[in-house]
């Protein structure tokens, strides 16, 4: 197996007979790295397996993706709940605030008027706009929505975002 590896995907299911996968993406750019043709790889507790993409297409909030060699549900059964890697590192020229979900994740969210409220974990997408999850020794978890009247500063360089939290967000 290929020594540098990107957590893409986790498999939460199958989908239909004919051996499709239900995956949550867990990537920046899923179009490029489900793509027909990719190689993608399957960790399972101490196994591991490489796989070629052979098609794949969105379905809700999920990848929907086939794998050559594996046409019956029977034989992809046993890959749900492993995570999928990819040994190729995609990045693409970004915009003005726009980031990677690995220049995220860890950072500290700090609001202006309450303090610290935690570090975020996990960056959820939703429909027109991401949800960052933030992991809180005060207040569990916050979902923080990233948008402009609520994300202010994204402080690569010191590891901090700076967010103004709205009424009713927090308890």
């Amino acid at each position: 197996m290929a020594d540098n590896l990107y957590r893409v995907g986790t498999i939460v299911n199958t989908h239909g007979i004919k051996g499709e996968l239900r995956i949550i993406p867990i990537t920046d750019f899923p179009e490029e790295r489900f793509k027909k043709g990719a190689k993608l790889f399957l960790k399972k507790s101490s196994d591991s397996k490489e796989f070629i993409v052979e098609s794949s297409r969105k379905h809700k909030n999920f990848i929907l993706i086939k794998f050559k060699g594996y046409d019956n549900i029977n034989d992809v059964e046993q890959y749900v709940k492993s995570e999928l890697f990819s040994n190729d590192e995609v990045k693409p020229k970004l915009k003005d605030g726009e980031f990677f979900y690995s220049q995220i994740i860890g950072l500290k969210v700090v609001d202006e008027q309450i303090g610290e409220i935690g570090t975020i974990k996990e960056i959820m997408e939703l429909g027109p706009n991401d949800v960052w999850v933030v992991k809180s020794p005060k207040y569990d978890e916050v979902l923080i929505p990233y948008i402009d009247d609520v994300v202010k500063k994204v402080d690569l360089e010191n590891e901090v975002i700076n967010v103004e939290i709205p009424d009713g967000l927090i308890d």
